[in-house]
C-alpha cells in the first residue's frame, strides 16, 4: 500500500532552474527566491503586484528610515507614484526635507562610514551612514523653506497634506526652471495629487524652519487633528468604494461592485507606520463606524517583534487592535529585509509585471472624503 502524502508536502518543490545572464528581476524572484527571507521578499513582490495593485484597492505607503538621500525617491518611489502604484502616503519629515534637496539641484554623494566624523565636520561635511553632502545644502534647503513658507497661500493652519501639496508645487517649478525631471518625490506627489502626511511635523528641518519663521509672527501652524480625520477619511472612503477610479461613463472601475480595498505598504516602522494603521481604530474604536481593518499588510522591517515596539508589531497584533481585518489575515506579509534592498526589487518587479493604473488622485478628493466620515460619524452611537 502506498504511502499516503502528508498535507504538509503540497508545497512547490524546490527546483530551481539555474540563473543565466538572461534571467531577468521578475524570474528571478520567482524562481530563485525559494526560502527563508527570500521567499518573503518573493511574497512580497507577489502580493503587492497581483492583489494591492487591483482597481480597487487603494494603497497608503508608510515610510520611515533615511530612504530619500539614498536616492530611493527618484529611483522607487517616483516610478511607483507615476504609475498609480501608491495613492497617499505618510512619511517622516526627515525624508521630505532630503527629498528636497534633490528637486533642487542639490548634490548628494556616496562616501564611507569608516571616515572620522571628526575630520568630516572640519572639512564641512554632513555624513548619513555612507552618504555625504556639504553643509551648504542643510543651509540652502532651509532657505528654500523659509522662503516659500513666507508666501501668502501658508499663512494659516493647514494639515500637513495642505503643506507639502502648496510646497510641492514650489518644488516642482524649481525642478522645471532647472530641468530637472522627476527628481522629487514631493514634486511628484504635487504633480500626480498623492497626499503626504508626515506624523510628526516638528521632528524635522522642515518643522525646524517652521518654528524659527513662527519667531517672527509667520502664521503657518499644523493641525494634527486635520490630520488624523483626514487619513481615516481616505481609509473609510477606500472601503466604501469612494475612492474608486471611475471611468469615462461614470462607473467603477469593477462595475457594479461598490465596495473597496485598503492596502498598507509599510518601509521601516516607527510613527509613520502607525498612523497609517490606526486609521481603522480612529474609524472603529473613536469614531464607532462599523469596519473591520486593513485589507492587506506588506512591511519590510528590520525590526523585532519580541522587544515590544511598535516597528516590529507583527500583523496578527495589528489584527487584536482592529487594524487588519482577521479575515485577511494569511495575505499578510513581513519581510525582514533593509528597505534599500527590498523597495528597488518590489518596484522593479511590480513595473515589470503589472500595468500602470490610473492615478486616483486622493488630494483633490479629501472634502468629498471628510464629508462621508462626517455622515458615517453622524449615524454613530459613539458621539
Amino acid at each position: 500500500m502506498a504511502k499516503r502524502t502528508s498535507k504538509f508536502l503540497e508545497g512547490r518543490r524546490i527546483d530551481p532552474a539555474p540563473i543565466t545572464a538572461n534571467t531577468t528581476l521578475a524570474e528571478l524572484v520567482d524562481e530563485s527566491f525559494l526560502a527563508y527571507n527570500g521567499a518573503r521578499l518573493r511574497e512580497a513582490c507577489q502580493l503587492f503586484t497581483l492583489k494591492m495593485l487591483e482597481p480597487d484597492v487603494t494603497v497608503g505607503l508608510s515610510i520611515t528610515g533615511a530612504l530619500t538621500p539614498a536616492g530611493l525617491g527618484t529611483s522607487a518611489l517616483i516610478p511607483l507614484i507615476k504609475a498609480g502604484f501608491v495613492d497617499w502616503i505618510i512619511s517622516t519629515g526627515a525624508n521630505l526635507y532630503h527629498d528636497t534637496h534633490f528637486g533642487i539641484g542639490l548634490a548628494m554623494h556616496q562616501g564611507s562610514s569608516q571616515i572620522s566624523d571628526i575630520v568630516l565636520r572640519a572639512e564641512e561635511v554632513v555624513r548619513i551612514y555612507d552618504i555625504f553632502f556639504d553643509y551648504s545644502v542643510l543651509l540652502d534647503t532651509d532657505a528654500f523653506f523659509r522662503q516659500i513658507i513666507a508666501r501668502k497661500e501658508f499663512q494659516k493652519t493647514m494639515s500637513t497634506a495642505e503643506f507639502h501639496y502648496l510646497a510641492g508645487r514650489y518644488v516642482h517649478e524649481r525642478e522645471r526652471k532647472l530641468g530637472l525631471k522627476d527628481k522629487s518625490l514631493l514634486g511628484a506627489a504635487y504633480e500626480y495629487a498623492v497626499p503626504i502626511y508626515t506624523s510628526s511635523p516638528g521632528d524635522s528641518s522642515i518643522g525646524m524652519n517652521v518654528a524659527a519663521k513662527a519667531l517672527q509672527g509667520n502664521k503657518l501652524a499644523f493641525d494634527p487633528s486635520l490630520d488624523v480625520n483626514e487619513t481615516a477619511a481616505i481609509v473609510l472612503a477606500a472601503k466604501r468604494g469612494a475612492s474608486n477610479v471611475k471611468t469615462r461613463s461614470g462607473k467603477k472601475s469593477r462595475g457594479k461592485k461598490a465596495a473597496g480595498l485598503s492596502a498598507c505598504l509599510i518601509l521601516g516602522g516607527g510613527s509613520p507606520k502607525n498612523f497609517l494603521l490606526q486609521t481603522e481604530p480612529q474609524i472603529q474604536e473613536v469614531l464607532g463606524i462599523d469596519e473591520r481593518g486593513h485589507d492587506y499588510f506588506l512591511q519590510v522591517t528590520d525590526a523585532r517583534p519580541d522587544t515590544g515596539g511598535l516597528s516590529g508589531a507583527t500583523p496578527g497584533e495589528a489584527v487584536s487592535w482592529g487594524k487588519v481585518d482577521p479575515d485577511r489575515l494569511p495575505d499578510a506579509v513581513v519581510c525582514y529585509v533593509d528597505s534599500t534592498v527590498a523597495l528597488p526589487i518590489i518596484t522593479a518587479y511590480a513595473l515589470a509585471k503589472h500595468a500602470a493604473r490610473e492615478p486616483k488622485r486622493l488630494y483633490d478628493r479629501r472634502g468629498q472624503f471628510m464629508d462621508l466620515l462626517r455622515a458615517e460619524y453622524k449615524k454613530s452611537k459613539r458621539r
